[in-house]
């Protein structure tokens, strides 16, 4: 955003039609939804401003018209497929991503939860895994099962703590859609992974109240889902 020639106007001098000339731009490399978001973003940016810093300047964002969200991806792995990908994670050069995806399809973490892993908040004996720093900002922990114990144990321990060493998004990024094409899997997202297994949650029994405070969704609309 910074980096944007919008960026270097004045306050005062953002307008409801450069911003909307900013959303159309940023509808061609992104989705509606991440459109959204960043809108909302920056519709609280001018608010803050406006509010608590003493800046006189109107919201221009109120000033254009939202791109709608989009449809709700209900995608889950198909017959086959939970194997397969496993395979091609095992073939692949970064060694963390089998681990990654396991946990994700087990745990219903977030890939950003997954990197700040630590084990000082990991129990294995428990089997629990405790994420002090969230999306939402609030803590939780998060039950383990048995091959999300064994996945862990496997793994070799860092003299800095943490349970992926080094690892990046972007790293992850790259090796996870390398070894979905490997696997022949279409339209699979890492964060899909993450959406399997809170389904799979509610298929074990549990409601919605447990599967909320396992996952850390607040919006109940999605859980219901």
């Amino acid at each position: 955003m910074m980096r944007h020639p919008l960026a270097r106007r004045f306050v005062a001098g953002v307008r409801g039609v450069d911003i909307a000339h900013w959303r159309d731009e940023r509808l061609c490399k992104v989705t509606p939804a991440t459109v959204k978001r960043d809108l909302v973003l920056l519709g609280h940016v001018f608010e803050v401003a406006r509010k608590e810093w003493g800046i006189y300047a109107h919201n221009p964002v109120r000033d254009i018209k939202l791109p709608a969200g989009g449809r709700p991806r209900d995608r889950r792995l198909q017959s086959g497929e939970e194997i397969r990908l496993f395979t091609a994670c095992r073939k692949a050069r970064n060694r963390w991503l089998l681990p990654l995806v396991q946990l994700a399809t087990e745990t219903t973490m977030r890939q950003g939860e997954l990197l700040r892993l630590r084990w000082e908040h990991i129990d294995l004996q428990r089997r629990t895994a405790h994420l002090p720093d969230t999306k939402n900002g609030e803590a939780r922990t998060v039950p383990l099962s048995m091959t999300a114990v064994a996945a862990l144990r496997d793994l070799p321990r860092s003299l800095h703590g943490d349970v992926f060493p080094g690892v990046t998004t972007e790293a992850v990024k790259r090796s996870y859609m390398r070894a979905i094409r490997r696997a022949g899997i279409e339209d699979l997202r890492f964060h899909d992974l993450r959406h399997e297994a809170t389904t799979r949650l509610f298929e074990k029994g549990l409601n919605i109240m447990e599967v909320a405070g396992i996952t850390g969704r607040k919006d109940r609309r999605l859980l219901r889902r």
